[in-house]
């Protein structure tokens, strides 16, 4: 009896906890996500005062936070949408792995954390964060500015990476060797492909047995048929996240609005639980020796991703505003960066990766917003000033008041 108002207390408080530092977070306008993550470290080991009895159920609530959010990302897509994507993004998809995941897997190379560390560490730094991005593009009155589509594609193919990503990391964590983790690949694959194909050629079918006018009867469907898939998917060890995503790209039409509506607070609790969770389980102590390293790797990528937007938004042929609007928005990391590193945290193969990825993200989550606000206008700034620089002539002369004239002129025709 004593241990059950123990918990009450303990996760009542976690809980309460939560709903203010969100609160907080939303009347400053940035992500919740940094806050989770330190009120984790406070009450985890070797913080201020660690949680005991909660613990366990915690544990529970942040596995279910991430089939939640991989569900969510899932209903967002339909398979159509999926195929189009890749079919016309893929080379944007090929830039962003290569720019962003060699990174992370060369940083943990140099600190000696071996091959299995490096590939995990490369998906960290990879995956930019879905919802922090969304919530950027809404709170900045941009969802239908012209470079929108080009993020939500790479947005779309990292998400869709993951089908493949996950399913190689858990067999890598597992120490499966090279005959079992290509098995594991294998159905991996062979589940995602299967799923799309019914997906587009029998969604409405699967979508109208799913569908109920009751909501109460819905949200139980839904949120019972996904728990069942993640749990299948991982017994093959494909990936309970992967499984949530595909039963997510299943459903389509109304149903998926219902389901999404339904579920999204839910999603909303336990995806902080999670964050709270993976806090848990690092101690504070471990961050600053990997501070340095995580802050260079964070500048490095932070460049790398704006490179990837820029490159992108010019091959869709964005102007050069939406080009540094589109690079500056994708340099958030947050729920699929934790999520990996979770992995990696749960398996024990590197003590440091938890820290590494716990001050990376924090570091990020928070840049984030800002470089996807400020990057354009000081892109413009630099800009002028080279050009400026460009047309003082060998005598001295200042040429400068008609180059500034133009300068506004085209800012004026911009506006228009």
């Amino acid at each position: 009896m004593h241990d059950s108002a123990v918990f009450l207390i303990e996760f009542g408080a976690i809980i309460l906890g939560l709903g203010l530092l969100g609160r907080f977070a939303g009347r400053f306008h940035f992500s919740p996500i940094p806050l989770y993550l330190l009120a984790g470290l406070a009450f985890g080991k070797g913080g201020l005062y660690p949680l005991g009895t909660s613990e366990e159920f915690v544990a529970i609530g942040a596995e279910i936070g991430v089939v939640l959010l991989l569900l969510m990302l899932g209903l967002e897509y339909t398979a159509s949408d999926l195929v189009s994507n890749l079919k016309t993004q893929y080379p944007a998809g090929l830039v962003d792995a290569a720019l962003n995941a060699l990174p992370g897997a060369a940083m943990a190379l140099l600190l000696g954390w071996g091959p299995v560390a490096a590939v995990v560490l490369a998906g960290v730094t990879w995956i930019s964060s879905s919802g922090v991005i969304a919530k950027v593009l809404g709170d900045l009155g941009r969802l239908g500015n012209r470079e929108t589509p080009v993020i939500l594609s790479i947005l779309v193919l990292e998400d869709l990476s993951m089908a493949v990503y996950l399913p190689i990391v858990t067999a890598l964590l597992a120490g499966a060797g090279l005959a079992a983790g290509s098995l594991t690949l294998a159905i991996a694959l062979g589940v995602a492909g299967l799923v799309l194909l019914v997906a587009v050629r029998y969604g409405r079918h699967i979508s109208r047995f799913v569908s109920s006018d009751d909501s109460e009867k819905l949200l139980l469907v839904v949120l019972g048929l996904t728990l069942v898939v993640a749990g299948i998917a991982q017994q093959l060890q494909v990936s309970a996240a992967v499984g949530a995503f595909l039963v997510g790209i299943a459903l389509s039409g109304e149903v998926a609005e219902g389901a999404h509506h339904l579920l999204a607070p839910l999603r909303d609790l336990f995806a902080a639980v999670f964050f709270v969770f993976f806090g848990l389980h690092t101690d504070p102590s471990s961050i600053p020796p990997v501070l340095v390293p995580a802050l260079a790797l964070a500048v490095v990528t932070a460049v790398t991703k704006i490179a990837t937007g820029y490159w992108a938004a010019k091959r869709a042929g964005i102007s050069a505003k939406g080009r540094w609007r589109a690079g500056g928005t994708l340099v958030a990391r947050g729920e699929f960066s934790i999520v990996i590193a979770g992995l990696a945290v749960t398996s024990g193969i590197e003590p440091s990766l938890g820290p590494m990825a716990t001050a990376y993200v924090l570091i990020l989550v928070v840049l984030g917003p800002l470089t996807a606000r400020y990057t354009e206008p000081l892109a413009r700034r630099l800009t002028r000033r080279s050009t400026a620089a460009e047309a003082l002539p060998a005598d001295g002369a200042d040429p400068l008041a008609e180059p500034e004239a133009t300068v506004a002129d085209q800012e004026a025709v911009g506006r228009t």
